[in-house]
């Protein structure tokens, strides 16, 4: 009898093992669908579209070893590699590629019916991670993210402040604003809205140095240079059907709108800003705008998403909000 329980045993867990391995082909089963299987496969998922341990630790509130445990778990029940390892990145491998074509959005709307049936209502639960510039987080952003906060209180928000362009997928981003002008992109991407720009200078910049009245007198004065802007130093006004192009000396360069704008403000130099970042000084008087009937190339405003993946629930109902706040 003992015998005979211990035989019914070892076909049972070949049983479901033989529901995990790959076939001769190389086709990949049914998995099974018991909860700790869906973990590996919600793990599984995570470091894919991370392409990181580490970030899909961060993703999933797990600590790294555990992650790449429960990697290791799935591999050996498929008898597969799953992911091909560097010391920077980790990369799906042919039959995790598959795994993953397959498994992804099953996963996705699975966990959405989920989330709908366990909620009473349609309240955003979960975290929200949102990247943007600082000056635009200071000057626009910050009034729309704490009133997000407010009306969802089950959404954990964090806002990543930087004027470096971050890895959507490897830093776990789920929308970043991002100002100025896009370059390609492999991200889905929806337009906010446009901004005017200006040539800008301190009353104390202009009582030393003088007003420019053309746009060719620029070249003559002491540029500061933006330098996370794609070409800093030329820039092209136009006034009807006229179109002057300026090629700048910098006397000065930072990598810092916020650093610009102080630098303006205290007189070091002018430079071009957004309209949208300095109406208070302009309105105060502390930057006065230059050449105004002369226009510049206007600047755009977009919220970008990690590519391949289904937008946030709690993304797209801020980006939502940023529209109406902004028509307001």
């Amino acid at each position: 009898m003992r015998e005979q329980q211990m035989n019914d045993r070892h076909v049972h867990s070949s049983e479901k093992a033989d529901k995990w391995k790959i076939s001769g082909n190389g086709e990949l089963p049914i998995v099974s669908q018991a909860l700790d299987d869906l973990n590996l496969l919600r793990t599984f998922v995570a470091v894919a579209q991370f392409g990181s341990f580490t970030a899909a630790a961060e993703r999933l509130s797990m600590a790294r070893p555990q992650v790449s445990l429960q990697i290791r778990r799935m591999e050996t029940a498929l008898g597969a590699s799953l992911f091909n390892r560097t010391t920077r990145r980790v990369a799906l491998t042919d039959a995790g590629q598959r795994l993953f074509d397959e498994c992804a959005p099953l996963l996705c709307g699975m966990q959405e019916a989920l989330e709908k049936a366990g909620s009473r209502s349609d309240k955003l639960r979960g975290r929200l991670r949102i990247a943007a510039p600082v000056e635009h987080a200071a000057q626009v952003l910050s009034p729309v993210v704490s009133a997000f906060a407010n009306r969802h209180p089950d959404v954990r928000v964090e806002l990543i402040v930087s004027d470096k362009v971050q890895d959507l997928v490897a830093e776990g981003i789920d929308v970043a604003i991002r100002v100025g002008w896009m370059r390609e992109s492999t991200s889905k991407m929806t337009k906010l809205a446009d901004f005017a720009q200006g040539v800008l200078a301190s009353p104390t910049y202009l009582a030393r140095y003088g007003r420019p009245k053309t746009p060719k007198d620029l070249a003559h004065h002491r540029w500061i240079a933006l330098t996370l802007l794609p070409s800093p130093l030329t820039w092209a006004f136009t006034k009807g059907a006229k179109t002057v192009t300026v090629r700048m000396n910098a006397h000065l360069r930072t990598d810092s709108a916020v650093a610009l704008r102080s630098l303006l403000v205290n007189g070091a130099g002018l430079s071009v800003g957004s309209l949208l970042h300095v109406a208070n000084e302009v309105h105060s008087g502390s930057l006065v705008r230059l050449l105004p009937e002369w226009s510049l190339p206007s600047g755009v405003v977009h919220a970008v998403f990690p590519p391949g993946a289904k937008v946030a629930p709690a993304a797209g109902a801020f980006v939502q909000m940023v529209r109406t706040l902004d028509s307001t």
